[in-house]
């Protein structure tokens, strides 16, 4: 299908998502959201695709935070609807897709923008990148995620001290404290990331999909019963079969 505000691009195994509203150092709105949304679908469900980069257009921002014209003058009840729906439309799917996405965080990553970007499975930074959640210095808290996801990748005193002085990080930083992978020149980012995306996008699907749902249960009881239980399940696929054949005869396997 077309998109508005994003740029949907295939190569092979892979696929890339640009958020692509340059003219608002592409900030998220409801049509943004839903669009990305849409696209993660259809890519979930194209066998071809093996892993998604998302990213954003130019260079001076991946996402530089939610479109804050478009709630300013919510109550209660509208600000939770936006922030569940947020959550649930576009945030969490991402987090629990049976495909890898690893965002290409070109610049800017505020608010809404950090948490789509900690949504993804792995990040790569351009060195100019700065991460940040301002949501405090508008008298808010992040919404979509933010204060959940962020403990986990760097600990909850990095955490609670981003969050509350709302100051932004340079990717350095983010690398130091594991809240980004690696961190490229601009012009070596997309590169890199597609580098990545391509030795993950021929090793087992099935196995990277059990992988990342046994992942997203690591810090819950549930962890290491999931493992067990998926481990064993994967003994009767074909993917298994295959790799082990390949191993045994010196070859790469063909997933």
């Amino acid at each position: 299908m077309s998109y508005e505000n994003i740029l949907l691009k295939k190569e092979d195994k892979l696929s890339i998502i640009t958020i692509n509203r340059p003219e608002s150092l592409n900030a998220l709105n409801a049509k943004t959201i839903q669009e990305i949304s849409t696209a993660m679908d259809e890519l979930n469900a194209d066998t071809s695709c093996r892993v998604i980069i998302l990213t954003g257009s130019g260079e001076k921002s991946f996402v530089a935070g939610a479109d804050i014209k478009e709630f300013s003058e919510f109550g209660q009840e509208k600000a939770e609807e936006l922030a569940r729906n947020g959550q649930n439309t576009l945030f969490n799917k991402i987090e629990n897709m049976s495909k890898p996405v690893i965002a290409a965080v070109n610049g800017f990553a505020l608010g809404g923008g950090l948490e789509l970007a900690m949504a993804c499975h792995i990040r790569y930074a351009s060195e100019n990148a700065r991460l940040g959640l301002p949501e405090v210095t508008l008298g808010l808290i992040p919404g979509y995620g933010g204060t959940q996801r962020l403990p986990k990748l760097v600990g909850k005193g990095i955490a609670n001290e981003m969050i509350f002085s709302a100051k932004m990080i340079p990717a350095q930083k983010a690398k130091e404290i594991g809240l980004v992978n690696e961190v490229y020149p601009i012009e070596e980012l997309l590169t890199k990331t597609k580098e990545l995306a391509n030795t993950i996008a021929y090793n087992s699907p099935m196995a990277i999909s059990k992988a990342i749902n046994a992942v997203n249960l690591s810090d819950t009881e549930k962890g290491f019963e999931t493992e067990i239980k998926y481990f064993g399940e994967l003994f009767e696929m074909e993917d298994k079969k295959e790799g082990v054949t390949a191993f045994l005869e010196k070859r790469k396997p063909n997933f």
